[in-house]
């Protein structure tokens, strides 16, 4: 093996795990506080039981992945493709640790946030879920979070619509 059948593979899988970021930025902020509000909502909400709704865009996010993995690996597409379903897979487990065990302890554990990083991203899913409506809602990226500090000041000037009270109700819209 020479070192370019092992770089390029793996500046592809680099490259990948990096612009999942912005693809998912993308999809939450267009895809589920849009149309795909129907499965989104359930996150927005307590949750009742172990799942919710909202787990069904695990699913959906991980069928290219898989696809890319096999068609790498079993198909004869190639390691670029199987370095971009690889990529894929490291994001989705990246978000799985962050977002599903740290930010919303759907597995129960003692991690507190100290570093600036980790309670900002903290932070700033936190007040993601100020808003339990649709509309309103401010950071939509996960691994790459504005501060929390400009995120306060724009629901502030937002009138707070959508922002959920001490009772939980929401208020505004």
């Amino acid at each position: 093996m020479d070192a370019m059948s092992i770089l390029l593979p793996a500046l592809v899988f680099l490259a990948t795990v990096i612009a999942m970021e912005g693809f998912a930025y993308v999809m939450h902020r267009w895809v589920m506080h849009g149309p795909g509000w129907f499965l989104h909502a359930s996150h927005h909400r307590p949750r009742l039981g172990m799942w919710e709704a909202n787990d069904l865009y695990f699913v959906i996010f991980a069928l290219p992945s898989i696809i890319l993995l096999l068609g790498g690996v079993q198909w004869g597409w190639g390691n670029l493709a199987t370095a971009c379903g690889a990529g894929i897979a490291a994001y989705g487990a990246i978000y799985l640790g962050f977002h599903d065990i740290i930010v919303h302890q759907r597995v129960k554990n003692r991690y507190v946030a100290r570093s600036p990083y980790m309670k900002r991203i903290v932070q700033a899913h936190r007040l993601h879920h100020v808003v339990e409506t649709k509309e309103g809602t401010v950071s939509f990226g996960f691994l790459v979070a504005p501060r929390p500090e400009d995120l306060k000041r724009e629901l502030a000037s937002r009138n707070r619509a959508g922002v959920r009270t001490a009772s939980g109700a929401a208020k505004g819209g």
